[in-house]
């Protein structure tokens, strides 16, 4: 029962949770950052993003188009689980975070409620943002400067310049495993008027193409960072570009309602992508 609900709470996104989490952390580490709170901030972390993903299938089941992807919320059509059970869980995730919340404002101060409301509210209201065409900002606040300021304050006590410019580079990598998503589904969003960043484009090839410019976004990003550290180490990140050309084809060749199998080859080609620039960063970090 438990891998169920973590399985159709879509764990197989939480290494861009983890892996941004560990940028920060082996950051915050080489700046004496206390490891205890890093590890209660990414439990916290992880279970919210859990939350983010069930309550976005419990708001999006009400609208699911006929020609939806098979695998969108496969357990609820098949009847393995009904909407309450879905509402229970995300509650049951949501409180954890909380507690985690809790624990690290008795630790830290105050400034933890601010950043803990905030992401409150962006996770409840994800699924609305997603149907206006904001997901894409929600994720950015979230997962970048939220979590990378939020980690280094609860280790460190401070919040710093650097860290911002490095969760907005990281945070473009996440963005793109959220894009591929949304392509992906491009058809099914379109027929249910769900105006996500790709439907507003209105072109499936413009929707494709747009990869480039998200994970372009990235890599500028990752040339301010190397110049504000003055650390050329990080350029390292830049071996990864034939990778975005790679997941780009991939998107090109994908035809919607076809094998479940095949809509996450491609959304996985995303979230390596995601992985590997983390894994990348954390050990240029690390070695300094």
């Amino acid at each position: 029962m438990i891998w169920f609900w973590l399985k159709n709470s879509r764990i197989f996104s939480l290494p861009m949770a983890i892996l941004s989490w560990l940028v920060i952390f082996v950051y915050a580490l080489k700046s004496g950052g206390n490891i205890i709170n890093g590890i209660i901030a990414l439990i916290g972390i992880s279970f919210a993003q859990l939350a983010t993903n069930l309550f976005d299938d419990y708001m999006d089941y009400k609208n699911l188009p006929p020609n939806s992807q098979t695998c969108k919320c496969s357990y609820i059509k098949d009847g393995k689980a009904t909407l309450n059970d879905v509402l229970k869980v995300v509650i049951f995730y949501l409180s954890i975070s909380c507690l985690t919340g809790l624990f690290l404002l008795f630790r830290c101060g105050l400034p933890v409620i601010g950043l803990a409301v905030i992401g409150g509210i962006i996770t409840l209201l994800y699924s609305k943002m997603s149907q206006k065409g904001l997901s894409e900002l929600a994720v950015g606040i979230t997962f970048g400067p939220l979590l990378f300021e939020g980690v280094y304050f609860v280790m460190t006590g401070n919040f710093s310049f650097n860290v911002f410019i490095m969760s907005l580079a990281v945070v473009m990598f996440t963005i793109g495993l959220m894009y591929t998503h949304t392509v992906l589904d491009y058809e099914g969003d379109m027929c249910s008027h769900k105006q996500t960043l790709v439907c507003r484009l209105g072109n499936k090839t413009k929707a494709v193409n747009g990869v480039f410019f998200v994970y372009g976004l990235g890599y500028l990003f990752t040339l301010i960072l190397t110049y504000i550290m003055k650390n050329p180490d990080i350029l390292a990140t830049f071996v990864l570009v034939p990778l975005v050309f790679n997941l780009r084809n991939s998107l090109k060749s994908f035809e919607c309602g076809g094998e479940e199998k095949e809509f996450y080859f491609r959304l996985l080609k995303a979230r390596n992508l995601m992985v590997y620039y983390s894994l990348i960063l954390s050990a240029v970090f690390f070695t300094q």
